[in-house]
């Protein structure tokens, strides 16, 4: 699964990046609005985790100009605003989910499983077709009684192709 991060901290910034590729995500990462709309503009992704305070244009502005775009790619607020009133406002302009920071790291994950969920409409995230499984959790595939190694890009082409068959 590809997720595009858009976080100006640097540091917590690399952190998602590391953190997410050691989930098995191929992840792409900026820091500002115009650098995110470009990234979106030349690539599909499965997830944009957005910060809403980021440089130029800002995370709402971002998510405003994606969902009048009609872009339906889930986004996942990841902010320090964290009244009711920003909440509501995040949601209401198209955010599928709204995090705080600060965030505990399993539950972000758990957050991004739930959004990849519903935007592949399978609740199970393992695949059989024939004799093989893939299982996108374990980031594990068999055939038979065979464990076949992939690499995490090999393995996110093959999840790709799977979920998106037709």
């Amino acid at each position: 699964m590809r997720v595009l991060i858009v976080e100006d901290e640097q540091d917590l910034q690399n952190i998602l990046v590391k953190r997410l590729n050691a989930e098995h995500y191929s992840v792409d990462a900026c820091g500002n609005g115009e650098d995110a709309l470009d990234y979106i503009n030349m690539a599909t992704y499965d997830l944009i985790v957005l910060d809403i305070m980021i440089p130029g244009i800002d995370g709402l502005q971002v998510l405003q100009r994606l969902r009048a775009d009609n872009h339906t790619t889930p986004v996942l607020l990841l902010t320090a605003k964290d009244t009711i009133d920003d909440r509501v406002t995040g949601l209401d302009l198209g955010a599928d989910d709204y995090l705080v920071k600060p965030f505990a790291f399993d539950e972000l994950l758990a957050r991004i499983r739930v959004l990849m969920r519903r935007n592949t409409g399978n609740t199970s995230n393992v695949f059989e077709i024939a004799d093989l499984v893939v299982d996108c959790n374990m980031h594990k595939v068999t055939r038979g009684d065979q464990v076949i190694t992939l690499s995490s890009k090999e393995f996110a082409i093959l999840e790709y192709m799977i979920r998106n068959k037709e």
